[in-house]
């Protein structure tokens, strides 16, 4: 959330798309734009290569501390991070399924959503390789953040859990 606050306030676009690098790739080709990334760590660099590759995206962050003669400290200054909170809820197999169409959980969502304003961003998903449903919350109260994933992880739980 809070590169997505920096580059508005640069006027640079910012999209997000489904977790993977395909779909970022995909979105990257389809806008004709060059610099994608998960909140992993994991870029792209589609002018100097077609996949993630850490070591081609550290290059590029040392050619402009180069260029710039700013230091990685100096180039981040506009960069607030944001508290993150992030719960595994445990469910059955199957309830990772029904997750979109619990309508309990939605509606908690939404609340918790309205609640945080325009400031803050709710993930709701599966693991893909795990009996979990990740409950996410980023924003800029921290003992907000914290709270509000608690309340919704205690929704999901008793709904899928």
């Amino acid at each position: 959330l809070g590169l997505e606050l920096a580059l508005q306030a640069l006027e640079v676009p910012f999209l997000r798309t489904a977790v993977g690098d395909r779909f970022i790739h995909q979105t990257l080709v389809e806008k004709g734009w060059v610099l994608g990334g998960e909140a992993s760590g994991h870029m792209l660099c589609l002018d100097r290569t077609s996949t993630g590759d850490g070591i081609v995206s550290a290059l590029q962050v040392l050619e402009v501390m180069a260029r710039s003669g700013r230091s990685l400290a100096e180039l981040c200054e506009g960069m607030q991070k944001m508290p993150q909170v992030m719960i595994n809820v445990p469910v059955a197999a199957t309830a990772r399924a029904r997750l979109e169409d619990c309508e309990p959980v939605r509606k908690a969502r939404e609340a918790v959503e309205a609640r945080m304003g325009t400031r803050g961003r709710v993930i709701l998903r599966s693991s893909g390789t795990e009996p979990l449903i990740r409950v996410t919350l980023e924003g800029e109260d921290g003992e907000q953040v914290q709270q509000l994933a608690e309340e919704l992880a205690a929704v999901v739980r008793q709904e899928l859990g």
